[in-house]
């Protein structure tokens, strides 16, 4: 199925069900914003890799305008609702100031693997206790995808937009096991490193090797 959205491009992956916090100055993303709020649409948020429109972006949501400016600027809450693949870009648009595009919805299978995806989320947070960091991923954990905690594991935006690419949430599951693995060992040796280098230089008490 095909259709039209108005877009908005931006340096990042925005991942359905998450919750997105947005500064409107721009004179085309005003007007982009209450046309959507006008014509109670949504809008599309195509992620921007190396300094180009990506293929993949996902749809948003107005959920709140939350305050509104002197010269109309806006904070806005939006929700990611869904993903979409760019078949045409459309730069004007008669009368209008922003972009568009035509769009084809991705689907998305929630078929992943609740035993995984309990491994996963012990290894989010063995990852934030060797960062000495904090993290409320605002579910139950029996309610967690992995969409819900991939932007607090240390992915890169190229790695972000990958995970945006699988349409299987068991395929995300096992990407982002793959990488956890990965980066904790790293973590922990470096943990390990920092312990060795504040030693260097103390008097040790160590027992010599018996000949």
């Amino acid at each position: 199925m095909t259709n039209f959205v108005p877009i908005f491009p931006l340096s990042l992956v925005v991942y359905p069900g998450e919750k997105l916090h947005l500064h409107i100055f721009e004179p085309k993303y005003k007007q982009l914003i209450n046309y959507c709020i006008e014509n109670n649409k949504p809008f599309g948020i195509p992620a921007v890799l190396n300094h180009s429109i990506a293929e993949l972006g996902s749809f948003v949501e107005i959920t709140e305008i939350s305050r509104t400016y002197e010269d109309g600027s806006m904070d806005i809450k939006t929700k990611g609702i869904g993903v979409f693949k760019i078949l045409e870009l459309i730069k004007e648009l008669p009368d209008k100031l922003y972009s568009g595009a035509i769009i084809s919805r991705q689907k998305n299978f929630n078929n992943g693997s609740a035993v995984l995806m309990k491994k996963i989320i012990e290894h989010a947070r063995l990852l934030h206790k060797n960062i000495e960091a904090v993290k409320d991923f605002g579910k139950p954990d029996e309610d967690l995808l992995s969409f819900d905690i991939a932007h607090h594991i240390g992915l890169t935006l190229a790695q972000e937009y990958t995970l945006l690419e699988y349409e299987n949430e068991l395929h995300r599951q096992e990407y982002i096991k793959r990488h956890l693995a990965q980066i904790i060992p790293l973590l922990q040796e470096m943990e390990s490193l920092k312990r060795k280098i504040k030693l260097n230089g103390h008097f040790k008490n160590l027992e010599g090797f018996d000949l």
